[in-house]
């Protein structure tokens, strides 16, 4: 009854307020409150259709903000009773006009806006209903932007945080139920466990965060077989399953996960308790689905497949049995025709040969206790296994075809090689065979890889599948081919693989897998054939184009064995050494021409670290299709991306980098000069950028150090330094205008004696978040300017750094006439530090040992909304700090940088 005589009550000051009455506004206002209120009570849509036409009228009273903040505040509740109304009535109309007025209502509540986080939340919960309404990616897209905008101003603690973080986490896992995107379940994972931390062990969404966690660890499994994910997977599930009792409505949910990730653990790791569990898991969710319930049939089905698979490891009959009688169960379930009925049907046909072949071989067993049957599925096994990990296609040396996986164990079972490792199988117990068996499974399986730089005529997949390529003309390409095949064949190898034909260009998703896979295929091959064919048999690698070439980097660092040869294959220079990754004096030689040290030649490791150095190392390469740089490294930096081809150059490096930051915080990739990326301002266009090298200063002892400091301060004392208004009053220098800093400050800041505070770097969509010690730029000098070419150079001041110069292809004062705040930035990682700082704590004897170097700074702008951009440089911006003082007094701030 409170809200009926709240209606009533604001009716009545309506009434007294008429057209042109100054408290209309507010009158408008307050009924149209109370009758959205009475909405939510009572759900009566005529109420909020009043209430959204007395919102209409209250907003064309006040049509622009004023103090109050009347129009944002009646923009706000508009666009939340007319999404109230689309979600009653699913007028997608009404769902337009909260976006429309939603914009105008976060137009005006911009950054700093104590609304800002409400219109950015708001905004992107609009959208995203209109992306599950109409499917258009564009407003998926947006939608995620502004709820991550949103989440980075509700940070833990926050009492609307709750309400942002789930709406963020259905965006991203939409997105990537349509692209598949691996850096969005990166995001997902993330922001699953931050959503677990909101609800801990006690609260009533705290088994739901902890079902979905491992649900989204499980698909990235999928996906990186990181097997770390899986486990954790695993035991997430568990803590669920706990909370979620028999009797449970949400119990066969989690028994279901729990056992698809059991499964998967067993295929990978072949833990003989997760099949015990499987089976044990099994059975409860079968006693869950009775007749008639729509899972039985699978139930039936997955039941039967971990019986089978248990009868595998160790024969019991009557697993196999009632794995038979489980299957018949689910065809009778299943209508003929469905999918699910062929699957079942082949599996009880499999399971009924399994026990004709037991019982035969019981009845011919030699007393041994061990059986052929035993033996042909463990090896076969092993074989499949031994397989996955390896390139779906593979060349027969001997023969020189083709062949796929299921060729590949075929060519093996019926080889000398297998019967002999049937017969050694004979002689001893279980454990013994299945050593022998992963031991010798293996070794047949070895392949080697070819490296070379690809030339006219280069067979494909369907120039060679069905056919002998030792039988085909040997023009240039085939030529090539057949001899790699040869040569590995004459090393004792049965199996080569080549970028060429090898893989099916074709097919998307199969070169999407090979890009990401192909590092790892040459880490695994037992040999890699480098072919030069430029270089004659008296000749040096040096003068290859094969060192050129941006995907033969990878094919360089990954081998663990790697034999150079000849355009007429012949061993380069005839080396006998079975591997020139240890030869000496190859060695020298790739170093020279690569610029690579020895150890990183011999014993790559792939990943983020050194990532400056790999940049560097490519910047002096490149490829046919100019994105393809980009994706040469991803195997090497170990990340997991898609491929796009068709997007330009600075795109896919702009990704990559971004991927880099955000999973490491390394900083070193935004020390280049060149030509920005329209990506980002702290990205380059070019790889080429990062050719130069920037070269750390000597570390000097503590006497050397004391010195260098007190000549710091004394040639501060004898220069000249010239103040804005002198500057100004130059007749031979300009000085762009600058703004002093006021109110106007970068993000958070951090005490730089409490590194251990200090957030590495990172990434919220295009936004980041970097962490830097700032030094305003006080004073600009024009020291020279040839606009014909972009060339203008600088003589800088900027607080607590002595005098510099830079050089830049843009003029200062054309970048810095709208807003005009500069910062000299010294991007912060821990590792400035050196090895043996105390994260939690660090002396002022520390800092000055670390920091008191020349360091390469940024030059970063201010934008609108507190955002900066980077002004990049044509040559190194090398910094020194102006004194001790300068050192301890400084103050780590994090600037976001678009």
């Amino acid at each position: 009854m409170d809200s009926v005589d709240d209606v009533s009550r604001e009716r009545e000051k309506l009434e007294r307020c008429p057209p042109g009455h100054a408290d209309r506004y507010v009158a408008l206002f307050n009924l149209a409150d109370a009758l959205y209120e009475r909405y939510e009570e009572e759900l009566k849509i005529h109420d909020l259709n009043e209430a959204i036409t007395l919102h209409r009228d209250a907003l064309e009273l006040r049509p622009v903000e004023n103090e109050e903040g009347h129009r944002s505040k009646s923009l706000h509740c508009l666009t939340f009773c007319l999404y109230y109304r689309y979600r009653e009535l699913g007028t997608v109309d009404d769902l337009n006009e909260a976006i429309t007025l939603g914009r105008e209502a976060l137009a005006l509540c911009p950054t700093g806006h104590p609304h800002h986080d409400r219109s950015l939340h708001n905004l992107g919960v609009f959208l995203r209903r209109k992306f599950e309404k109409q499917a258009e990616a564009c407003d998926l897209e947006e939608a995620i932007q502004l709820l991550r905008a949103a989440l980075e101003l509700r940070p833990p603690g926050h009492q609307q945080r709750s309400l942002t973080l789930p709406q963020l986490i259905i965006c991203l896992s939409s997105r990537y139920e349509s692209g598949g995107l691996v850096a969005d379940l990166e995001e997902l994972v993330t922001l699953r466990r931050a959503e677990l931390e909101l609800y801990p062990r006690g609260y009533s969404d705290h088994v739901a965060s902890l079902h979905n966690l491992a649900c989204d660890l499980s698909r990235r499994y999928a996906k990186t077989a990181a097997i770390t994910d899986l486990e954790e997977s695993i035991e997430l599930h568990r803590a669920a399953l706990e909370l979620r009792p028999i009797g449970h409505p949400d119990r066969s949910s989690s028994l279901y996960e729990l056992v698809f990730c059991l499964s998967r653990r067993r295929d990978k790791c072949r833990v003989v308790e997760d099949l015990e569990a499987a089976v044990t898991l099994g059975r409860e969710i079968l006693e869950l689905c009775p007749q008639g319930h729509p899972n039985r049939a699978s139930s039936l089905h997955d039941l039967a497949q971990c019986l089978a698979d248990r009868f595998r490891r160790q024969p019991a009959a009557a697993d196999l049995d009632e794995a038979i009688v489980l299957e018949q169960e689910a065809l009778d379930v299943l209508v003929c025709g469905d999918p699910s009925y062929d699957t079942s049907l082949r599996c009880l046909m499999d399971y009924v040969q399994m026990k004709i072949k037991a019982q035969l071989t019981m009845m011919s067993s030699d007393g041994s206790g061990v059986t052929h049957f035993d033996v042909e599925q463990a090896i076969r096994n092993t074989a499949f296994e031994t397989l996955k990990t390896m390139p779906t296609r593979l060349l027969h040396t001997h023969t020189g075809v083709l062949c796929n996986r299921d060729a590949q164990v075929s060519h093996f079972l019926s080889s000398p090689q297998y019967k002999h490792l049937v017969s050694l199988c004979k002689t001893r117990d279980r454990d013994q065979q299945m050593e022998v068996i992963r031991t010798e499974v293996p070794r047949h399986f070895q392949y080697v890889t070819l490296s070379h730089r690809w030339g006219a005529g280069e067979p494909s997949l369907r120039d060679v599948e069905g056919r002998k390529i030792y039988s085909m003309p040997a023009t240039e390409g085939l030529g090539k081919l057949q001899g790699f095949c040869a040569i590995a064949c004459g090393w004792g190898y049965s199996w080569a693989w080549s970028d060429t034909c090898c893989i099916d260009k074709h097919s998307s998703a199969e070169l999407q897998e090979t890009i990401g896979s192909m590092f790892a295929w040459y880490r695994q091959s037992t040999l890699t054939i480098v072919y030069l064919s430029d270089v004659p048999d008296t000749g040096s690698i040096g003068s290859s184009e094969w060192f050129s070439r941006g995907w033969t980097l990878q094919e360089l660092l990954a081998p663990r064995t790697v034999l150079f040869y000849t355009r007429n294959w012949s061993l380069y220079k005839n080396l006998t050494s079975a591997n020139h990754k240890k030869d000496a004096a190859v060695l020298e030689e790739l170093e020279r021409e690569t610029r690579i040290e020895p150890r990183f030649l011999t014993n790559f490791s792939p990943g983020m670290d050194n990532a400056r150095s790999i940049l560097q190392w490519a910047s002096l390469r490149r490829t046919t299709r100019p994105e393809d740089i980009a994706y040469a490294l991803f195997g090497i930096f170990a990340v997991h991306l898609p491929v796009l081809y068709g997007e330009s150059a600075e795109h896919a490096l702009g990704r990559l980098l971004t991927e880099i930051v955000s999973q490491s915080g390394d900083i070193s990739v935004l020390d280049w000069v060149g030509e920005p990326s329209p990506f980002h301002s702290c990205f380059p266009a070019h790889i080429t950028s990062y050719q130069r090298l920037s070269i750390p200063p000597p570390h000097l002892n503590a006497e050397e150090r004391s010195s260098a400091i007190s000549e710091g301060l004394e040639g501060l004392s004898s220069f000249e330094v010239l103040s804005l208004r002198d500057v100004s009053s130059s007749p031979t220098l300009r000085s762009a205008q600058l703004r002093t800093q006021d109110s106007s400050v970068p993000g958070d800041v951090h005490d730089i004696h409490l590194p251990a505070r200090v957030p590495l770097a990172r990434f919220f969509g295009r936004l980041l978040a970097l962490p830097c010690i700032p030094y305003q730029v006080t004073a600009i000098h024009l020291k020279g300017a040839d606009p014909s070419t972009s060339n203008y150079t600088y003589n800088v001041e900027a607080s607590g750094l002595t005098p510099l110069e830079i050089a830049l292809s843009v003029n200062l004062e054309d970048a810095t006439r709208s807003q005009g705040v500069l910062y000299l930035v010294r991007p912060w990682h821990s590792k400035l530090l050196g090895p043996f700082a105390a994260p939690d704590a660090v002396t002022d004897e520390q800092l000055v040992s670390a920091l008191w170097t020349p360091f390469n700074a940024l030059l970063l702008s201010q934008l609108r909304y507190n955002e900066y951009k980077r002004i990049a440089s044509s040559t190194l911006i090398t910094a020194h700090p102006i004194d001790r003082a300068s050192i301890l007094n400084s103050e780590i701030r994090v600037f976001n940088v678009v």
